[in-house]
């Protein structure tokens, strides 16, 4: 993925907040895999480290972005809360599809929220890569539509 860094004259407030939020999103999104990874046979527990590795990489390169343009990046919450119990690989798995949601739906907001031409390409890059791996989860869960119909939308 492309760094989501650009100059600092180019990212004005709106963008800055929606990168926090998609920070955020990042944030929770590794806690949501460190989480059900405990809950997953093998395979898939393999398929949840690559995609928190994913999320790290994402979210250092946000950290640096913010950085770079004289913000603090927001820190992570020390636990998220769950909508449902996570018991089984299911409930992992159908966990692991609401981080990958709320993490599009931070990443439209970015590409929604700039004209900076290199933050939304990394923002579009991040929602597609997104999008392949809620399709994975939700794959894995038996969800209907397998494809998010609208990737960054509830």
């Amino acid at each position: 993925m492309s760094s989501p860094q650009a100059p600092r004259s180019t990212i004005d407030d709106t963008a800055t907040d929606a990168l926090q939020t998609a920070l955020a999103a990042e944030h929770a999104a590794l806690w949501v895999y460190s989480l059900i990874v405990a809950f997953l046979p093998a395979a898939q527990a393999r398929q949840a480290r690559e995609d928190a590795g994913a999320h790290r990489t994402l979210r250092g390169l946000v950290e640096q972005t913010l950085t770079d343009i004289g913000a603090k990046p927001v820190s992570a919450q020390p636990a998220y809360a769950t909508p449902e119990p996570v018991a089984d690989a299911r409930s992992a798995g159908g966990l692991a599809v609401v981080a990958e949601t709320d993490a599009m739906a931070a990443w439209r907001s970015v590409l929604e929220r700039t004209t900076d031409a290199p933050l939304r390409k990394a923002a579009l890059d991040a929602l597609a890569q997104g999008t392949l791996r809620c399709t994975r989860w939700r794959q894995a869960t038996g969800m209907s539509p397998a494809i998010p119909v609208f990737p960054g939308r509830p």
